[in-house]
């Protein structure tokens, strides 16, 4: 990170890093580049193998690690699981999940909630898709899992040198057989639900109903693909944006006490519409998660690999220009935003926020931009309102320290919760 913006400083919105005599990364911070691939020419790139070989060896070839047509076919069938109809009737669920979790919040102790925030959001992608309450001890295997192939990946990624030592000492084998533990866990639920034949209408039975337009199903390994990618792409950035929002809560107690006032007139325990209605009154809860993924986007570096030759005003980008987009830099961009460090969830007013669109990618943008952004957006506006209308917090820590990996996570967050 301090290497991105060292070098946007020094060279300006676009810098090129030579790796080889064939291999140019071009780092860009342009909100004009950037929209020209997410948006404009998004059919010259597709993402990197980073995603679609290293990533998706782990968690298989689902719509965040797939491209054209595959991904085009899965994305129309996926889709239709996420409108916002159909979210209203996973409201309750959601809720009752955040709840749960939310009981182990120790009053008047200093907390990590990282790990609190990680369990919840799980909690919550489980009992959207499988509406069960007998799966926790499967789904807590499935997390570890998850958890431990990612913190292998990272170390593939970051020393590519030791990969032939990875794969001679069996690591790599050791976290495809855990990966394929996971599908397993994953295989068997699904199918207990095709012999119950019980129609629950969660994203398991949208996903059992989806058709090719040849009307046949998902087979299962890509059905199972797809499940994988939901819990992990679904749980871990909404994790991170929640507890980077808590803490900036936590440092700054007036723009706390308004989100206060906010939740404290709204009612999020009726049906499943009320519940719906309430979240769109928390307009402010939604401001500040806005503003905390401005500070801290999950995802904080967009890449995509030119699939022909291309160019941009003066730049020319030839057929295998990988191109890292920062999106944390172009969210803290001053040419673009006002104070940009500070944390102001006025700027997210829907009067004021108009003109933010070209420089603001908190779920990309384009025809792959993320399918689930508004689930992500519910569940989190019921967490902080849940939180802030029990609790006041506050933090000891001045500082939070950021952990970039596949997602921007933070390294902790320490809090302290009384209740109100």
């Amino acid at each position: 990170m301090p290497f991105h913006h060292e070098n946007f400083e020094a060279y300006g919105d676009c810098f090129k890093v030579q790796l080889s005599s064939k291999e140019i990364v071009l780092f860009t911070r342009s909100p004009g580049l950037i929209k020209h691939i997410l948006q404009k020419q998004h059919r010259k790139y597709e993402k990197s193998p980073l995603q679609t070989v290293d990533l998706a060896k782990y968690i298989g070839h689902g719509i965040l690690t797939s491209s054209g047509e595959h991904w085009r076919t899965h994305r129309r069938m996926v889709q239709p699981a996420f409108h916002k109809k159909k979210l209203q009737n996973l409201m309750g669920v959601m809720r009752e999940a955040i709840l749960l979790e939310l009981e182990r919040i120790e009053p008047g102790k200093e907390q990590d909630v990282f790990p609190l925030m990680g369990d919840l959001a799980f909690q919550v992608v489980a009992k959207s898709l499988f509406s069960s309450s007998d799966i926790r001890e499967r789904m807590s295997r499935l997390q570890h899992i998850t958890e431990a192939n990612q913190r292998m990946l990272i170390k593939e990624m970051r020393q590519p040198y030791l990969k032939w030592w990875y794969r001679l000492s069996g690591k790599i084998d050791k976290h495809l057989k855990m990966s394929a533990e996971g599908k397993r866990l994953l295989l068997d639920i699904v199918d207990e639900r095709r012999r119950s034949g019980l129609e629950k209408d969660d994203l398991l039975d949208m996903l059992l109903r989806a058709r090719y337009e040849d009307g046949s199903p998902m087979p299962d390994g890509q059905l199972l693909d797809e499940v994988m990618i939901l819990f992990i792409a679904g749980h871990e950035t909404t994790a991170n944006a929640l507890s980077f929002t808590l803490f900036l809560l936590a440092k700054n107690p007036a723009i706390q006490n308004h989100v206060y006032e906010e939740v404290s007139k709204v009612n999020l325990e009726d049906s499943s519409a009320d519940l719906m209605q309430g979240v769109m009154q928390l307009q402010f809860v939604k401001q500040c998660l806005e503003e905390a993924l401005r500070l801290y986007p999950p995802a904080y570096v967009i890449d995509r690999v030119a699939i022909e030759d291309d160019t941009f005003e003066d730049i020319s980008l030839p057929k295998g220009t990988m191109v890292l987009m920062s999106i944390y830099e172009l969210h803290r961009y001053s040419h673009f935003w006002n104070m940009p460090l500070e944390f102001d969830p006025s700027r997210f007013k829907e009067a004021d926020k108009k003109d933010s669109g070209d420089y603001y990618y908190p779920f990309g943008a384009g025809p792959r931009m993320c399918v689930g952004n508004n689930f992500a957006m519910y569940e989190m506006i019921i967490a902080i309102a849940e939180i802030v209308k029990k609790y006041s917090i506050s933090s000891t820590l001045q500082n939070i320290e950021i952990n970039p990996l596949i997602s921007l996570k933070p390294k902790s967050v320490p809090l302290l919760f009384t209740e109100r």
